[in-house]
């Protein structure tokens, strides 16, 4: 990593320059600003889950508690990966400002970070998957078990607190121009406390106790959070170690059927990495991804648009296995962009 001094602060710039792009830059002090934050994000849904658990022996959780949990956790999730993922990293359908703002909203509440710093990070991911430049391979460490399990920690949570700053001006520029998407980037620990507030209203709400707004806080809030982070960054360090590879994507994505239905559908990685411009992530009809079944929902009802879907033969282009025997892949099948759904 270089540094070079920052006349107007007096205090260091800190870039990683990569292939001849500045694909980190922040300034020292802003580095152990994110370091701090991240370890908050992650510490204290963690120590929640600990109260929660410790006061099972006290408070019996009940089915106000549960739904609370997987509501919470569904909606959250659902802002990640269909808002975040499919539709701010990748553009794979479009949609109106009312559909965008729920979305980035709801992502927003996950506390995974806001949607300018999420969507630089997961494009850089893809731009170096498993190479030198990669925010959180697991792969770039040691070889051997310690080796994987240092690479398994760093991919799935240590990377978050190094506080690396990716530059978003590289990656991220279209979201940085866009008005609305940026100020509800800006009001980011707004929606993190709404995501908080929400169950605890409704606990208190619902039971009409100060005890069951406490439990909706803990359900419905920490351990909320705390599950959705390691559903996320299962996908970062899992979905690139353990799994299926159908597709030769020169990397280590892997397709995992068991975080599909907790994942929205992001599991199915090796896929994705395979077709990232694709609303879909499941090509077989076993492989479930809710992620499309939202979106084919929204698209029934006319509320997104220009949904992209690779055609047969651009799936099956891809597939080993191939041969000089083989039937030529038609044209249309070797284009980068996919065709378009009205």
């Amino acid at each position: 990593m270089s540094t070079q001094p920052d006349n107007t602060s007096q205090k260091k710039l800190l870039l990683r320059v990569h292939q001849g792009q500045k694909i980190t830059i922040a300034s020292d002090y802003l580095q152990t600003i994110y370091k701090r934050l991240a370890l908050a994000t992650f510490l204290i849904p963690f120590l929640g889950v600990i109260v929660a658990v410790g006061l099972l022996w006290y408070l019996k959780i009940s089915w106000l508690e549960v739904c609370l949990l997987l509501s919470m956790c569904a909606l959250t999730t659902l802002g990640i990966e269909v808002g975040f993922h499919r539709y701010f990293s990748h553009r794979t359908f479009q949609t109106n400002t009312t559909v965008r703002v729920i979305l980035a909203i709801l992502g927003s509440m996950a506390a995974q970070g806001g949607v300018i710093y999420w969507v630089a990070h997961h494009r850089r991911h893809h731009q170096y998957t498993d190479q030198v430049g990669d925010p959180h391979s697991p792969h770039l460490h040691r070889d051997g078990i310690l080796g994987q399990l240092q690479g398994l920690w760093y991919a799935h949570v240590g990377w978050a607190l190094d506080g690396e700053v990716t530059n978003s001006m590289l990656f991220a520029k279209d979201i940085l121009r866009d008005p609305v998407i940026s100020k509800i980037n800006q009001l980011h620990h707004i929606w993190v406390i709404l995501g908080l507030a929400i169950p605890t209203l409704l606990g208190g709400i619902l039971t009409w106790t100060w005890i069951g707004a406490f439990q909706g806080f803990l359900w419905g809030g920490l351990v909320r959070v705390f599950l959705g982070q390691q559903i996320i960054s299962s996908t970062n360090s899992i979905c690139h170690l353990y799994g299926d590879r159908p597709f030769d994507n020169h990397d280590r994505s892997t397709n995992n059927i068991l975080l599909a239905i907790f994942s929205w559908g992001q599991s199915w990685h090796n896929n994705h990495h395979a077709f990232p411009h694709s609303a879909i992530a499941g090509f077989e009809w076993w492989q479930i991804d809710p992620g499309t079944w939202f979106i084919r929902f929204l698209e029934f009802f006319g509320l997104v648009w220009n949904v992209h879907v690779p055609i047969a033969e651009m799936i099956q282009a891809k597939l080993p296995g191939l041969t000089h025997s083989d039937p030529p892949t038609p044209l249309k099948s070797r284009a980068v962009s996919f065709p378009k759904r009205r």
